[in-house]
């Protein structure tokens, strides 16, 4: 699979090594150079391309006109619909997945803009694209790469073993990153300090495989 990510800061240099270690071609383009520079030192064998990612020049070089996944991930909502439309109207990319930065501009991520999928980070468990129910306690939002990673979200209920423990401390599966945490309705995004409470919303990133043992260290 051809992946292109535009934005490489945290929401990219988090998905970038769990797709490309799925198996999945994967390129990242960012606007920044200082930021492109760092990321490309944290994972030298990573392709990242410096330049604006809603210019048609840009894409093209990330090789947008071969591409099955393009994710707009930039911290601008204007920026992530300019790619999200250049993608699927321009280059016809079959599946394009937006971050939605400000809730109030939500209406605009939809298929007529060129957006597949729109995640919104303020309202993210409400409005998500819900592909199923995997199991008990376990939902996922967003399916990426072939090997089924997902985006998922697990409540830490009354009881579990994760409450008031760091994350730093958590016994996660291989592959998994907790991305952020909704905490009646604020999002968190979290380091390894932070500390779980009851009835927090854990967003992770995971494989189909370790579904199964991050239910059992979160719920």
């Amino acid at each position: 699979m051809q992946i292109i990510i535009v934005g490489g800061g945290k929401t990219g240099s988090y998905l970038a090594p769990i797709l490309k270690g799925d198996g999945s071609s994967v390129v990242v383009v960012e606007n920044r150079r200082r930021v492109a520079e760092k990321f490309q030192a944290n994972l030298p064998d990573q392709r990242v391309i410096v330049g604006n990612g809603t210019s048609p020049e840009v894409l093209e070089r990330a090789g947008v006109m071969g591409a099955d996944v393009v994710i707009a991930a930039t911290g601008s909502d204007e920026v992530n619909l300019v790619v999200s439309t250049l993608a699927k109207v321009e280059y016809q990319v079959p599946r394009v997945v937006a971050r939605v930065n400000n809730p109030r501009n939500s209406w605009m991520f939809n298929e007529s803009m060129g957006v597949d999928v729109g995640i919104n980070q303020a309202d993210l468990i409400a409005r998500s694209v819900q592909e199923g129910l995997d199991m008990e306690d376990v939902f996922t939002i967003m399916r990426l790469g072939k090997d089924d990673h997902a985006l998922v979200q697990v409540e830490v209920r009354p009881g579990s073993g994760a409450v008031g423990r760091r994350v730093s401390d958590l016994s996660l599966p291989d592959q998994t990153v907790i991305i952020a945490i909704d905490r009646a309705g604020d999002i968190i995004v979290p380091n390894g300090d932070t500390g779980l409470c009851e009835g927090d919303n854990v967003l992770a990133f995971t494989s189909e495989g370790a579904r199964q043992e991050l239910r059992r260290a979160l719920a």
